[in-house]
């Protein structure tokens, strides 16, 4: 006698999925000329422990480990995590631009590197743990790349920035909204 086994499966649909980002355009690539050393900062930015590439990991994190229960939940970390692959594009952007290398390790100023570990992120169990540590690396994100402009005399490199930095502000609205909504259940 044969025993039918069922398959688990997940009921939620990322199909129409899409960045979470504020409808505002992003300034053109460009730096003024190369500059190891700002290259060197957008590392951090791009691969430290407060960095897009931590976010991404994170925010994926909490999207896998939800998203049987709460799906609506899932698909706007989703989203979150899409807007922070989108910044860690350009930020690889600049940084090759400036004259820097893309390779997951940030370049100090006292020439010591350190490689992206996942040890940077924050992985809690409950829900509501998760969107605190969300919301607490976007507001380190922000408060790093308003450090990274005071530092670099680019124009343009600081246009980029200044609009990552809009879009780390809504996600952070978009998190407490879902604080919100998980404090109602």
């Amino acid at each position: 006698m044969e025993e039918k086994r069922s398959l688990l499966t997940n009921s939620c649909s990322f199909a129409n999925v899409k960045p979470l980002m504020i409808e505002w355009p992003y300034p053109p690539i460009q730096v003024k000329e190369r500059n190891l050393g700002y290259a060197n900062l957008l590392s951090a930015d791009y691969c430290g422990s407060v960095s897009e590439l931590s976010a991404i990991t994170q925010y994926i994190n909490n999207e896998n480990r939800i998203s049987c229960e709460k799906c609506s939940m899932a698909k706007t970390i989703l989203g979150i995590a899409m807007a922070e692959m989108m910044h860690l594009q350009k930020l690889g952007e600049l940084i090759h631009l400036l004259g820097g290398n893309v390779d997951y390790t940030v370049q100090t100023q006292n020439g010591c590197s350190q490689m992206w570990t996942p040890k940077f992120i924050t992985i809690p169990e409950k829900p509501r743990d998760m969107l605190i540590a969300d919301i607490e690396a976007e507001k380190d994100a922000i408060r790093q790349y308003r450090m990274h402009i005071g530092m670099i005399c680019d124009s343009a490199v600081n246009a980029v920035l200044a609009r990552i930095i809009r879009d780390e502000e809504y996600h952070i609205i978009l998190l407490q909204t879902l604080m919100d909504e998980l404090e109602e259940c």
